[in-house]
């Protein structure tokens, strides 16, 4: 099959939709409005889920459904009356609706049981889930402003819903009752957890019957998708169809299929191998002072417990201790996007992870040389390319993922050929580079730190093959191909 690209994707889009809305449904908007100096300013926001859908709503040209939640947004200076703005800012080619929520209603909902129930309840990492009534409460309130603020723009056209993640697991079942005629799809980013670890949740059949609403339900991977039959099967009365991969619900089907997420390769490998890059490279080196000879390695993360941080510190001072030869010689950088701060576990992250880099910058450090650098910031992406083109090693060492996009970019950015994939055993990437990534299992500092070693160690031409190998499967399996699987699954439920 040819590799999909942006236009291939909108002439399917125009022919397969026939006409359809096509309406996209998230917490996160693409674009955030920030005020600056009494300047108002656009961003991204750091969000694998707005890498891979902003270029499906380039092509499709539709609408996209959000939160407006930047300073910017909030006060309604960056949109119209009814909350529509025209994005990308710099060449728009879709409209964006925002939904606003009350502080309460965020700190409930988006904070609460979104952040601090659901999120912990899926990913496994050894945090206690959080149950509060009035978060729940809040999380009803909110699925049902967004039922109400989609019903708007449906109408009584014929329209595709998409609906991303976690945050909206009721939101299916309140469109059907609102809009029958539409045709409702919904993408989980995250994992879905075993029926034993599901059962604790107060309301987890309430959670099941909402996401039972849709005409096609997708995971990452087909684990995930038949832990969520699991758990149909032993909380609900409903007929489980494994053959067909489908949950009759109601007299409702709901088909569950896996399509693994991904990037815009072709954009990545441009900006890479631009000249740009090279020179920011350049300055990266003159600023850190970090010779030609420097063994670098990289992670890029949001700042977030599942994504093994603190255990990846832990690694790297492993590796020096088992390794003294590299001290002195082997740095270690590390970009860390602030995240959730108002949810306690995750201030507490933030405090333990600059405690661990002190303590192994303090046990190795010299006057000239610091094992660990670490930003807590989010770098711009052709930024955090030059970073990647300059790695001997990418360490991504998720507890628990989905996918992890940030495993993809590094390899499309490696133009060279070049360069090592540390890659957690648990994430949904590790199913698709399981050959030729070095495969770690986070929680073993002394398996990472081993690993460490084998990717600086590693001859260049067994880095090659695997390298190219890895860029050949995200170069035909890009983000326009997972839009095209989930287009064309519509396509037919219409």
């Amino acid at each position: 099959m040819p590799q999909e690209t942006a236009n291939t994707l909108r002439e399917l889009i125009r022919s397969r939709l026939r006409g359809h809305k096509f309406i996209s449904v998230s917490n996160r908007e693409p674009y955030l409005h920030i005020w600056r100096d009494d300047h108002l300013e656009w961003m991204w926001p750091a969000s694998g889920l707005v890498v891979a859908l902003d270029p499906v709503m380039r092509a499709s040209h539709g609408l996209w459904v959000a939160h407006g939640s930047g300073s910017g947004d909030r006060d309604r200076a960056a949109s119209d009356a009814q909350g529509f703005v025209d994005v990308p800012p710099d060449d728009p080619s879709y409209r964006l609706k925002r939904v606003w929520l009350s502080k309460a209603q965020e700190e409930n909902y988006y904070y609460g049981f979104s952040n601090s129930a659901l999120w912990p309840l899926c990913h496994l990492s050894y945090r206690p889930p959080v149950f509060r009534q009035e978060h729940w409460e809040a999380y009803q309130e909110v699925n049902q402003l967004f039922a109400d603020s989609v019903a708007e723009e449906v109408g009584d056209d014929r329209a595709f819903v998409f609906i991303q993640d976690y945050h909206f697991a009721l939101l299916p079942r309140m469109l059907r009752r609102k809009c029958p005629q539409a045709v409702i799809a919904h993408f989980w980013h995250i994992p879905w957890p075993n029926p034993e670890v599901f059962r604790i949740c107060p309301w987890k059949q309430d959670i099941l019957r909402g996401m039972l609403g849709n005409d096609l339900l997708g995971f990452h991977i087909h684990y995930h998708g038949n832990n969520f039959m699991d758990t149909v099967d032993r909380e609900l009365e409903a007929r489980i169809d494994r053959e067909r991969a489908a949950i009759i619900y109601r007299r409702h089907m709901t088909k569950i299929r896996a399509f693994p997420i991904s990037i815009d390769f072709d954009s990545i490998t441009r900006q890479s191998e631009d000249r740009a890059t090279e020179e920011r490279m350049e300055c990266i080196r003159r600023r850190f002072h970090i010779g030609e000879d420097m063994i670098v390695g990289v992670g890029a993360d949001r700042i977030d417990y599942t994504k093994g941080l603190l255990e990846r510190v832990d690694a790297v001072d492993c590796f020096l201790e088992r390794f003294p030869e590299y001290r002195g010689r082997f740095v270690f950088f590390q970009a860390g996007v602030p995240s959730r701060t108002h949810v306690k576990e995750y201030r507490r992250l933030n405090e333990d992870l600059d405690a661990c880099v002190r303590r192994v910058n303090q046990k190795y450090g010299t006057a000239d040389w610091c094992p660990i650098i670490f930003l807590r910031q989010r770098l711009p992406l052709s930024e955090l390319l030059a970073w990647f083109r300059m790695a001997r090693f990418a360490m991504v060492s998720s507890l628990h993922d989905g996918m992890n996009l940030v495993a993809k970019e590094f390899v499309a950015s490696r133009v060279d050929g070049q360069g090592v994939l540390l890659l957690s055993r648990f994430t949904g990437a590790a199913r698709q580079f399981h050959s030729d990534a070095v495969l770690i299992n986070p929680y073993a500092a002394d398996e990472v730190a081993g690993a460490i070693h084998r990717a600086i160690e590693m001859e260049p031409e067994e880095a090659r093959r695997r390298m190219k190998k890895m860029r050949e499967q995200v170069r035909e399996n890009n983000v326009y191909k997972w839009a095209a699987d989930i287009i064309r699954k519509l396509s037919k439920l219409a």
